[in-house]
């Protein structure tokens, strides 16, 4: 008499978790860029206050403020010097506190050297769509901000059968936040939606791009497309900081 087979043993997802990358382990308390970008925002804001960028509309433009008629006259560099400056304590402070916490989770998920390309080029895309909206004057890293907020919850819904989140409304909650920090400025004329937008939209973008070394290494040809990608940043960077200093 013939055994009867069993039959096949379904596999649920509770029984890949072994096999999942447990990102919330893999997330640094202290990503090192991320505190570095902190800094430099916070010694920029110290000299505003020093050479009294803050006293008034004509000094904050003076400082490298996004303008649109500057912008369109050839003054391209305040798209990105615009990303580093804030209006005052309460505008740094609120971005610094969301920069470190997205900058957690988007260090940890493309490394340094992706990170800074995605921050700064999420800023740009900011700058770009808040100059097309906005007249300006616009200061501030919510544009960059925003970005590794698109970044984010691509990245979490991309790799959702990979990574393991303990909470999976985790994204959900990031996609809630960002609508409504757009919704709110809907109702308040000084919060700059276009920079909100933009650098959700241009973050998502690259975050298509970008390899998650949370999950593996880079490959050596990853790696050559980011080093090259990462000149560039750096080459953009550099021309800001020559723009602002022949102002």
């Amino acid at each position: 008499m013939s055994a009867v087979p069993e039959p096949p043993l379904r596999i649920t997802p509770d029984m890949l978790l072994s096999r999942r990358v447990d990102f919330e382990r893999r997330m640094g308390r202290v990503p090192p860029v991320t505190l570095l970008i902190l800094a430099l925002l916070a010694a920029i804001f110290v000299a505003e206050v020093r050479m009294g960028a803050l006293d008034s509309r004509a000094s904050i433009v003076a400082i490298g403020a996004l303008v649109r008629e500057r912008v369109v006259a050839g003054e391209y560099w305040r798209l990105l010097t615009a990303p580093w400056l804030h209006g005052g304590t309460e505008h740094l402070v609120g971005n610094g506190i969301a920069l470190y916490i997205l900058g957690m989770v988007c260090e940890a998920a493309f490394g340094r050297a992706q990170f800074v390309v995605l921050y700064v080029l999420s800023g740009l895309a900011g700058s770009i769509v808040s100059m097309l909206v906005s007249a300006g004057p616009s200061v501030g890293a919510s544009g960059a901000i925003f970005g590794l907020q698109g970044a984010a919850i691509v990245l979490l819904r991309r790799e959702r059968d990979r990574l393991l989140v303990r909470d999976r409304r985790v994204g959900f909650v990031l996609l809630i936040w960002a609508v409504y920090s757009i919704a709110g400025g809907l109702m308040e004329t000084f919060i700059d939606n276009g920079a909100h937008i933009g650098g959700a939209l241009g973050g998502a973008l690259v975050a298509t791009r970008l390899h998650p070394v949370v999950l593996s290494p880079l490959p050596p040809e990853r790696a050559a497309i980011v080093r090259r990608w990462l000149a560039l940043v750096v080459a953009l960077l550099a021309y800001a900081v020559v723009g602002w200093l022949r102002r």
